[in-house]
């Protein structure tokens, strides 16, 4: 089926099912064979060689990681894409699997904290220098590409801040000193962004959040340029952080659903920012949909909708915080995000738990900040849960 004549909405529900899965089935079959046999040696050679199609072992792929991503390639637009067994898992494969000794990555301050440990504390024992920039600050970030590196990683919108970078700028800078693109597109979605049509070479998502959408399976996916997809593959393979056919089916069954729930928390989300940035009670709001957001420009350019992510700062520390928090009714204090439901907590119990206070502060991350995740409900409901918390202030 040729999908580049259908918007993305299509090609989420249809990529990788039906016809496609072999069986005729209306859904891909969850495969739960770890090993494929074959009656002729020369053919299952060929197979081993990826000189043919067919599967080996579900530690590389199966039929039903494979239809995942099949979708996730299709609708980020990419040459290839492979999978893990979460979104940390796809991150960390593909900088291990670029980054040996003597190498050089250009990234921002301001990543998911998972990622800021790897960069902090991980790479440099491994002898790979690491240069972290003040995140919106582009001519630092052209200035440290220009003396030579071999990858720049992006994260935009960025977590929990939601700052903003120009991918296409930032990846034309990487590009003229051969280095390769890679953005983290966990917060936007394939819905509201493609970092690959900017000029990135490779795009990672957490699957377990807004792809999945219903914080019941957790995954990892990377898509982008086949022969660099095909390195961080080998790596994967060998080092083993393979994705399962079980949150493979989830992943791929809420992906169905993206375009819908994506529309309806932009929508949310657009609403609730622009309620919390006149309340009195609320210090700063961070979400790049309110005209007032330092990289709204730049996310109307790159961006089709501004996601369901957002954080705010009360004006008050962390006791406030913690009261504010538990006030609110329609809301699961859990540290993850883009599910059906509204999900919020600090900073220092989600996204940068694994950092220290001093981390964050250096980080620009205030301890009164609050992450909130915008599900699906109704956005009436969501406005009156959060002005009865604030009310109790």
């Amino acid at each position: 089926m040729d999908f580049s004549k259908f918007k993305k909405g299509t090609t989420a529900v249809w990529a990788g099912e039906g016809e496609n899965n072999g069986t005729g089935g209306v859904t891909t079959p969850i495969v739960n064979s770890v090993a494929f046999s074959y009656h002729d040696l020369d053919v299952w050679h060929q197979v081993s060689l990826g000189n043919a199609e067919g599967f080996i072992y579900s530690r590389n792929t199966n039929p039903t990681v494979q239809a995942l991503e099949h979708k996730i390639m299709l609708l980020e637009g990419a040459e290839a894409a492979t999978s893990f067994a979460t979104g940390m898992a796809a991150i960390s494969n593909t900088l291990f699997a670029f980054l040996t000794a003597g190498k050089r990555v250009v990234s921002l301050k301001d990543t998911y904290g998972g990622t800021s440990k790897i960069f902090l504390d991980f790479l440099p024992k491994y002898n790979v220098s690491v240069t972290l920039c003040d995140t919106t600050d582009h001519e630092a970030l052209e200035a440290e590409i220009a003396k030579g590196c071999d990858m720049l990683y992006l994260e935009t919108p960025t977590n929990p801040t939601l700052k903003v970078v120009d991918i296409a700028r930032l990846a034309k800078a990487a590009h003229t000193v051969g280095a390769v693109v890679v953005v983290d597109n966990t917060f936007a979605t394939p819905i509201n962004q493609n970092p690959l049509q900017l000029g990135a070479d490779l795009v990672v998502h957490s699957a377990t959040k807004f792809l999945c959408g219903h914080s019941d399976a957790m995954g990892g996916l990377l898509a982008g340029k086949k022969e660099l997809v095909q390195h961080v593959y080998h790596f994967r393979e060998i080092n083993g952080g393979s994705l399962q056919a079980d949150p493979a089916y989830m992943i791929a069954r809420g992906m169905k659903t993206l375009e819908l729930r994506i529309e309806r928390q932009n929508a949310s989300a657009l609403t609730i920012a622009k309620y919390l940035k006149a309340h009195p009670k609320v210090k700063d709001v961070y979400y790049p949909g309110l005209e007032t957001h330092p990289g709204h420009d730049i996310a109307k350019r790159q961006m089709r909708g501004f996601g369901g992510m957002m954080s705010f700062a009360l004006n008050g520390d962390y006791d406030m915080v913690r009261q504010f928090l538990t006030k609110l009714q329609l809301v699961h204090l859990a540290a993850s995000l883009g599910s059906v439901s509204t999900l919020a907590g600090p900073p220092r119990t989600t996204s940068h738990v694994e950092l220290t206070e001093a981390q964050r502060a250096q980080l620009g991350i205030p301890e009164s900040l609050i992450r909130y995740s915008v599900g699906i409900e109704n956005v009436d409901d969501l406005l009156a849960d959060l002005e009865n918390a604030l009310n109790s202030l």
